[in-house]
């Protein structure tokens, strides 16, 4: 039987009803009192690292439950029980702090605390555990509602139903049916030693662009902030035609690092198709996500602006494929 680290950082899972609403006390012990099950096919152990909401988390976090990962690398595999809110965000940050991984890493939580009476969590801890206790599992997952998606391509769909993860713009790797695991996606051999990064820059604004938005909301963010995500509209559009010209404000910004991302969820984006696009594309060095996520964007550019800010080195490294979360790129 494989042997299993369980690290708990609070979330839903783990809440309990207060005068306040929902809070996380709940221990890691406790949680895996509720899935005894697990015992007939996995060795787990237990390590609280935080408890609290994930709307808490913070980049120093991500790099905190790094390090517990690194310190106790001998385990053959990990589950991380997590909040919903932020998950997607863990777990974009675990594959860029944590590259090449032979082990498993899988985040985990529920939508209702594992301790009522109708709840997701035993199902979801239980897959997990069984999911990271599997052969030729490797690198970050999130597993939920059956469904086990890579680290780097998982979005919060629902705030309220079990299914409450999907996998943008790239197929689920496994489904989990009780005692059964059909996987859908081929591991990847690591041709390379596993690799943890103890850096982030958490200087990295994500702009949504929305109409009627003034252009020089960027002087005010470009002097707190290293590198922007611009959320744009459709495949990459950009408004130039009135007095609120983001083309021309962003144009005295050329020293910055800018990535062009789309608020539509699926199929990603394309900016040279319209001129609002093409337009931006030919007047400033820019980086395009193309059919990224924005929490996998933004986090690894805090992890890119960690080691460099040089705009070539940036988009090297943007464009260099880290737990299959970017299909087109650019070499």
């Amino acid at each position: 039987m494989k042997n299993i680290l369980l690290i708990a950082t609070g979330g839903t899972i783990a809440s309990v009803h207060t005068d306040m609403g929902l809070s996380p006390s709940t221990q890691a012990d406790e949680l895996l009192k509720f899935v005894p099950e697990v015992k007939e096919f996995a060795n787990v152990k237990v390590k609280q690292v935080l408890n609290i909401d994930s709307t808490n988390i913070e980049p120093e976090h991500w790099i905190k439950i790094s390090e517990v990962i690194k310190e106790n690398y001998d385990y053959d595999g990990f589950v991380i029980t997590h909040g919903t809110d932020t998950m997607a965000f863990t777990a974009a940050a675990l594959s860029y702090l944590i590259q090449n991984s032979e082990k498993p890493i899988i985040l985990t939580g529920a939508q209702k605390p594992i301790s009522e009476r109708i709840t997701d969590g035993i199902k979801n801890l239980k897959d997990a555990i069984r999911f990271a206790s599997e052969d030729n599992v490797r690198g970050v997952y999130i597993v939920f509602d059956g469904k086990a998606i890579v680290g780097t391509r998982a979005k919060k769909l629902r705030s309220k139903s079990f299914s409450a993860f999907d996998s943008i713009n790239y197929p689920n790797a496994a489904f989990i049916d009780g005692n059964k695991i059909y996987r859908y996606v081929d591991e990847e051999v690591n041709k390379e030693e596993v690799k943890f990064y103890d850096k982030l820059n958490p200087k990295v604004f994500n702009l949504k662009l929305t109409p009627g938005m003034e252009p020089d909301i960027l002087n005010y963010i470009f002097k707190f902030y290293d590198g922007v995500i611009l959320e744009t509209y459709g495949v990459g559009g950009i408004p130039f035609e009135s007095r609120r010209n983001f083309l021309k404000e962003l144009n005295k910004h050329k020293d910055k690092i800018v990535v062009i991302a789309t608020q539509v969820m699926l199929e990603g984006s394309d900016a040279m198709t319209y001129e609002v696009g093409y337009r931006f594309l030919k007047s400033q060095k820019v980086i395009e996500a193309y059919d990224m996520t924005v929490e996998a964007c933004l986090v690894k550019l805090m992890w890119i602006l960690a080691i460099t800010k040089d705009y070539d080195e940036v988009r090297k490294l943007f464009y260099k494929k880290i737990n299959k979360d970017i299909l087109r790129g650019e070499d």
